[in-house]
């Protein structure tokens, strides 16, 4: 993905409530204002305790954005911090949309799991443009906290080129966002995306 932002661009988060939905959001539409960009995002949609799904949207570009809601079909990127709601990002979906899906299911009391490659398997019939990455693995094997799995995404996200913001901006906003006492585990989180490649 080019750097260059010849259009707007937009970006979904799914995942469940207690990921952190908020803070990313916070952080990536403060990475886009340091990149001299309009931005606009949405407020959290869904039930926001625990296990419950929740959704919210990003977009930001050069020109001026009007509304904070992403198209049907219209995603450039889908990033699902839990692999099962990736699902939900499929009303967002074009050939090109890019999904980024943590390797990671929360299992619902009763509720049945859908696997991994179930979820896949329907993502595919969309778009091939995917990746999966074990980011709640790593974080709670590396840094002792598996929540840390998303600002580990969209720092990856930065660092792979997936979403138009330079790593440095995602780092200013990290620094600018959150709260000191938790400052210094973010910013290993997200010097940790950048030695990782995705894999443990």
């Amino acid at each position: 993905m080019k750097k260059d932002l010849k259009k707007d661009f937009n970006m979904v988060i799914v995942g469940t409530g207690g990921q952190g939905q908020i803070t990313l959001l916070r952080i990536l539409s403060q990475a886009a204002l340091i990149e001299g960009l309009k931005v606009k995002a949405s407020e959290l949609h869904g039930l926001s305790q625990r296990g419950g799904s929740v959704e919210a949207q990003l977009r930001f570009g050069k020109k001026e954005i009007f509304s904070p809601l992403v198209f049907q079909e219209g995603a450039d990127l889908v990033l699902a911090l839990e692999c099962q709601e990736a699902l939900a990002g499929l009303y967002y979906a074009n050939k090109k949309t890019q999904f980024l899906i943590n390797d990671f299911i929360l299992t619902v009391p009763g509720q049945k799991d859908i696997s991994k490659e179930k979820v896949l398997k329907e993502i595919q019939k969309f778009t091939k443009k995917i990746e999966v990455v074990p980011a709640s693995k790593i974080c709670q094997k590396e840094l002792g906290k598996a929540v840390l799995a998303g600002i580990y995404l969209i720092s990856y996200a930065s660092f792979k080129k997936l979403i138009p913001l330079k790593p440095g901006s995602i780092l200013s906003a990290i620094k600018s966002k959150i709260p000191e006492r938790y400052l210094e585990l973010n910013l290993k989180t997200f010097h940790l995306a950048k030695s990782n490649k995705g894999t443990l």
